[in-house]
């Protein structure tokens, strides 16, 4: 079987290049920072210092994203300095226990296939919903995240995001700190241990976000062939995600600064594919422990 490459599309608008820098309200700066043009198709983040760069109009809604930050809202204007407020969480009554961790299981049946997803040069969030079940209940506790890449660059980085599901899409952040990994250049199986973290699976169920950061670190060069233009060379950046076929609608994706789950079309087709009447997911799995 060939390898399948998805390409998100990518749309463009006369803009300019609007310059800046988001910080914390004690004027520290936030790197890796997504930001997104509310309803269109155009994103960027922040560097290590926080500072940005986004082709965009003046006047513009960009829509500000970190962990442990409120989602900001705001125009654009040139030169912008950005100030994110902290967010306040409602944190439950923690009872200390000690874990046993001498039982666990693997969740999410998602495995290694030459099929893979490219993010472009935008800062996408792909998630894939898992939902609660009682037969969790002896293993309560996240342990590790398993996700399958396919990176085009050495150490490409990325956010994991945890969010809980609140029935209609992912809402709180379960963790309060950005969790940045790195990936190894080629089709790699990535194991995440998040077990210090001692999140529960929530009763609603936990989605898991894989977020593309536009980063020079991130940044090569992608080929492909189009009908008018013939050979095209872009700028895309690592990793591409490795992607499964779900009968489940479990797949999420947030862009444009909203968040829009997959939904299972049956359709007839003359010829035989594994995506025919499926959805795209990323390959992701959970072990969870006592």
């Amino acid at each position: 079987m060939k390898p399948l490459i998805c390409i998100l599309l990518i749309a463009f608008s006369a803009s300019a290049q609007i310059s800046g820098t988001i910080v914390n309200e004690k004027g520290n700066a936030i790197p890796y920072v997504n930001i997104w043009i509310e309803n269109e198709n155009i994103g960027t983040t922040s560097d290590e210092n926080g500072i940005f760069k986004i082709n965009a109009e003046v006047g513009k809604t960009a829509i500000f994203s970190s962990v442990g930050f409120e989602i900001k809202k705001t125009a654009l204007t040139a030169n912008e300095k950005v100030i994110l407020k902290e967010a306040v969480y409602k944190l439950d009554e923690v009872v200390i226990s000690k874990r046993k961790q001498d039982r666990q299981i693997e969740i999410g049946d998602a495995h290694k296939i030459h099929h893979t997803m490219l993010s472009g040069d935008k800062p996408w969030i792909y998630g894939k919903l898992f939902e609660y079940d009682s037969a969790y209940a002896a293993t309560p506790y996240l342990n590790k995240i398993i996700f399958y890449t396919d990176s085009e660059k050495k150490d490409a980085k990325l956010k994991i995001r945890l969010f809980e599901f609140n029935g209609i899409e992912p809402a709180d952040d379960m963790l309060q700190e950005d969790l940045v990994v790195t990936v190894k250049k080629g089709m790699r199986k990535n194991e995440i241990d998040v077990s210090k973290y001692n999140l529960k699976f929530p009763e609603k169920g936990i989605v898991i976000g894989l977020e593309w950061m536009v980063i020079e670190e991130n940044k090569y060069n992608f080929e492909y062939k189009d009908k008018t233009k013939g050979l095209v060379k872009t700028a895309y950046y690592a990793p591409s995600l490795v992607i499964n076929y779900s009968d489940s609608e479990n797949s999420l994706m947030y862009s444009k600064g909203r968040w829009t789950r997959s939904r299972l079309i049956l359709k007839i087709t003359k010829e035989k594919n594994p995506w025919d009447n499926k959805v795209m997911t990323p390959a992701i799995n959970l072990i969870l422990t006592n």
